[in-house]
C-alpha cells in the first residue's frame, strides 16, 4: 500500500515542485514503484518530465470531473518504476472549473484509493497555496514535506502552513503527519542561510530533515530539458541531494514498515 506524501508550502520560488519531481525520479532510482501526481494547474512537473501539452493524454481535470479514473490518466516515464498524472488545465475556462470542483476535499482521495496497492510512494505536488487542491492533497496524505528557502517570507509561509495544519487535523485528515522541513536552494556561510537553518531547527527541531539541497544550476537546466535530474547529469550535487534525500525517507520508514507488518503476523 502506498504512503502518500504531499509537497506544499504556501509560497513560489522555494523549489517545491523540484523537489516533487526529483523526490519520486529519486524513489524510483531505488526502485520504488512510485506516482507523482501534479495538483498545480501551472503544470510544471509536466514540463519537468518532459510531457507538453501534446504529450499529455488526459489528466488530472479528467479525474475531478469524473470523465476518468487515475488509472486512465497515469502516465509512463522515462525512469522505470516512475509513474506521472498531470494536472491538464490549459484554459482559464478549464482553471476556473477546476478550482470549483476542488473544493470538495475529498475527491482527491477517493480518486487516489483505486491505485495505492499498485504503488510504494505516491507524491503530490501543491500549488504556491492553502485552500483547494492543496486542501485536497493535505486530505490524501499520509505526511507532508515542506520545502524551505533561505529567507524571512519563506519563515512566514511555513508557520501559516503548520496553523492550516492544524485545521487539517481537526476536519479533514487526523492521521496526517510531518514527513520534515527541508531546507532547499542552500547557499552555506551565508547570513541568511545560517538565519534561516537556526530558526527552523527552533521551531520543529526533530523535523528539520539531515539532507540539505543545495542550490544548484543543474536543476534548473534539468527542467529546461524536460528531464529529471538523474537523467541530465546523475553526478550533479543537486541529483545526489535529492538521492540522500529519498534514501533518508526511506531509513524513517523503514521501522514503520517493520511495526505494522509484526502487528500483522502477530509476532
Amino acid at each position: 500500500m502506498a504512503k502518500v506524501i504531499a509537497v506544499a508550502v504556501p509560497k513560489g520560488g522555494v523549489g517545491k515542485t523540484t523537489t516533487a519531481v526529483n523526490l519520486a525520479a529519486s524513489l524510483a532510482a531505488f526502485e520504488k514503484r512510485t506516482l507523482l501526481v501534479d495538483t498545480d494547474i501551472l503544470g510544471a512537473c509536466s514540463l519537468s518530465l518532459g510531457f507538453t501539452r501534446e504529450k499529455v493524454q488526459g489528466g488530472l481535470f479528467q479525474v475531478f470531473n469524473f470523465s476518468h479514473s487515475i488509472s486512465q490518466v497515469i502516465h509512463r516515464t522515462e525512469i522505470p518504476f516512475l509513474d506521472f498524472v498531470p494536472a491538464n488545465v490549459y484554459t482559464a475556462q478549464h482553471e476556473d472549473r477546476f478550482y470549483r470542483l476542488a473544493e470538495n476535499r475529498t475527491i482527491l482521495k477517493n480518486s487516489l484509493r483505486a491505485v495505492l496497492p499498485h504503488y510504494d510512494y505516491i507524491i503530490l505536488d501543491c500549488p504556491p497555496m492553502l485552500r483547494g487542491l492543496t486542501t485536497n492533497a493535505l486530505t490524501s496524505a499520509d505526511s507532508l514535506l515542506i520545502p524551505v528557502k533561505a529567507g524571512h517570507f519563506s519563515l512566514d509561509a511555513v508557520d501559516r502552513l503548520m496553523k492550516y495544519l492544524e485545521w487539517i487535523h481537526e476536519v479533514a485528515n487526523a492521521r496526517l503527519e510531518l514527513e520534515g522541513v527541508l531546507l532547499t536552494m542552500h547557499e552555506p556561510n551565508t547570513k541568511v542561510s545560517d538565519i534561516t537553518e537556526r530558526e527552523l531547527r527552533l521551531r520543529f527541531r526533530k523535523h528539520v530533515l539531515k539532507t540539505i539541497i543545495p542550490k544548484n544550476t543543474h536543476l534548473v537546466e534539468a527542467s529546461f530539458y524536460g528531464k529529471p535530474g538523474l537523467l541530465f547529469n546523475a553526478t550533479s550535487k543537486g541529483t545526489l541531494a535529492y538521492l540522500q534525500l529519498a534514501r533518508e525517507i526511506l531509513d524513517r520508514a523503514e521501522p514503520r514498515v517493520n511495526a505494522e507488518t509484526q502487528q500483522h503476523t502477530g509476532t
